[in-house]
């Protein structure tokens, strides 16, 4: 289950963070480290924050997009203090490692923590499927990212206790981000081929639209057949 959960930290301003982070995701024996745009890395503030740690660090994969660094991954969960205009579906940390007890165990998940100033943006969570919210004190709701990462991996790490007592739902391999985010480019495209929407005019609808598919989580073979019904879509537009 671990082996297959990463951890993402998105443009991390200050290097000692990241060594943190690493500590506290050793400490709960967690190894996927991918860093998005980070200010400063590598760095010797990371090396010392780290405390042994190292490995983690040496072995950590640097993106430039947040879209790279979750490509091949089927689930996506972002973590946010604050709340949205448009919901998303949302865990608290000891949900989500419930949910990953089954989840991790066949399929590559991302969990992406967002800058240290102020978190994640809109268009990065509209790649994420839940929304992890960690409860605290509503008028002090700011946690440090490194302490944010270990509560999280704390969860994960207890849950991944109970693994051997649970089983997969289902063993067909679900669509990874890649191949999500290119369905939502044909969908958008086919959308406004058939005039449901205008180009200009689309953003809340393709967020809306998201939430829909995102909750169905489609298989690759699901996601083929949802592609084949866009392009006859379009076919039959240009040829009505």
């Amino acid at each position: 289950m671990l082996a297959n959960i990463r951890i993402v930290l998105v443009e991390t301003s200050h290097p000692g963070n990241i060594g943190a982070v690493a500590r506290a995701m050793k400490n709960m024996n967690m190894t996927s480290l991918t860093l998005v745009a980070p200010k400063i890395f590598p760095h010797a503030d990371a090396t010392a924050r780290a405390s042994g740690a190292d490995e983690l660090l040496a072995a950590a994969t640097v993106c430039a997009t947040l879209q790279e660094a979750i490509a091949d991954c089927q689930m996506v969960i972002g973590a946010s203090a604050r709340s949205r205009t448009i919901s998303w579906p949302e865990v608290t940390p000891r949900e989500c490692a419930g949910l990953l007890a089954i989840e991790a165990q066949y399929k590559q998940v991302a969990i992406v923590f967002g800058r240290e100033n102020s978190g994640l943006k809109n268009h990065e969570l509209d790649l994420c499927r839940y929304l992890l919210k960690i409860p605290c004190n509503p008028a002090y709701s700011s946690l440090n990212l490194a302490a944010a990462v270990q509560l999280v991996c704390y969860e994960l790490f207890m849950a991944a206790g109970d693994q051997a007592d649970r089983v997969a739902i289902d063993t067909e391999p679900q669509a990874n981000a890649a191949q999500m985010e290119l369905f939502y480019q044909h969908l958008h495209q086919a959308l406004t081929d058939i005039g449901f929407i205008h180009p200009d005019k689309s953003r809340s609808i393709m967020r809306r639209l998201r939430r829909i598919y995102n909750r169905a989580q489609p298989s690759s073979k699901e996601l083929d057949i949802l592609r084949g019904i866009l392009t006859m879509s379009q076919g039959n537009k240009k040829n009505g």
